[in-house]
C-alpha cells in the first residue's frame, strides 16, 4: 500500500500533536457548555476518535454519514445523508468533525441542516483544509492542516474505500487514481 503514495505529507506524529494542540483549544473553548462532536463517517473516524481523547471536558459524540464522492476523487456537489444523527443538538454547542474540506459544498450543506435543528452554537474541525478548492466560503473554526490542490489519502481518507488505515496522511499516485 505505501507504495502507492508519492510522498507522506504529514507523519503520524505530526497528525498526534497537531490533534493534541485542537483538543486543548476546544477544552479551553468549551469550558461549562454542553459539548456535542458529530463526525461525520467514514472519513471523520479516526480524526473524531483522537480528538475526543485530547479533550479534556464532558461531552457526547454522535455520528452522521454524508456522501458526495462516491469512487471519485472529486466531490459530486450532491449531498444525500446515509445515516442521521441519533440524538437531539437543540440547545447544544455542536462541533462538526470532518476528516477535509475542499469545495465547502458538503460541509455547506450539512451546516444548514445542523443550523436546523438549533444548536446553542455550531463550529467545525477539520483535519484538512484545501482552500484553493472552495466553492463555498467556509472557514472552520479548528483546522489541522492547509494543503495544496493534491489527492490525500490515509488517516481516514480514502479512494474508492482503500487506505483510510495508513497512519499517516500523503498523496496519492496519480496513476493509482487514473486506472479508472
Amino acid at each position: 500500500m505505501n507504495q502507492d503514495i508519492k510522498e507522506v505529507l504529514f507523519s503520524k506524529e505530526m497528525i498526534d500533536q497537531r490533534v493534541q494542540e485542537i483538543g486543548s483549544k476546544i477544552t479551553k473553548d468549551y469550558q461549562m457548555k454542553d459539548l456535542v462532536l458529530v463526525g461525520i463517517l467514514k472519513g471523520g473516524v479516526p480524526f473524531l476518535a483522537d480528538l475526543i481523547r485530547a479533550i479534556d471536558l464532558p461531552l457526547e459524540y454522535d455520528l452522521m454519514a454524508v456522501s458526495s464522492y462516491g469512487a471519485s476523487t472529486k466531490s459530486s456537489g450532491t449531498v444525500k445523508i446515509m445515516k442521521d444523527l441519533d440524538m437531539g443538538i437543540e440547545g447544544r454547542d455542536v462541533i462538526i468533525v470532518e476528516d477535509i474540506i475542499d469545495t465547502g459544498l458538503t460541509l455547506h450543506y450539512l451546516l444548514q441542516n445542523i443550523r436546523s435543528r438549533r444548536p446553542t452554537s455550531l463550529k467545525v474541525a477539520t483535519m484538512l483544509d484545501k482552500p484553493s478548492q472552495r466553492k463555498m466560503q467556509i472557514q472552520p473554526e479548528y483546522n489541522g492542516f492547509e494543503i495544496p490542490d493534491v489527492f490525500v489519502v490515509g488517516y481516514g481518507l480514502d479512494y474508492a474505500g482503500k487506505y483510510r488505515n495508513l497512519p499517516f496522511i500523503g498523496i496519492l499516485k496519480e496513476e493509482i487514481y487514473q486506472k479508472k
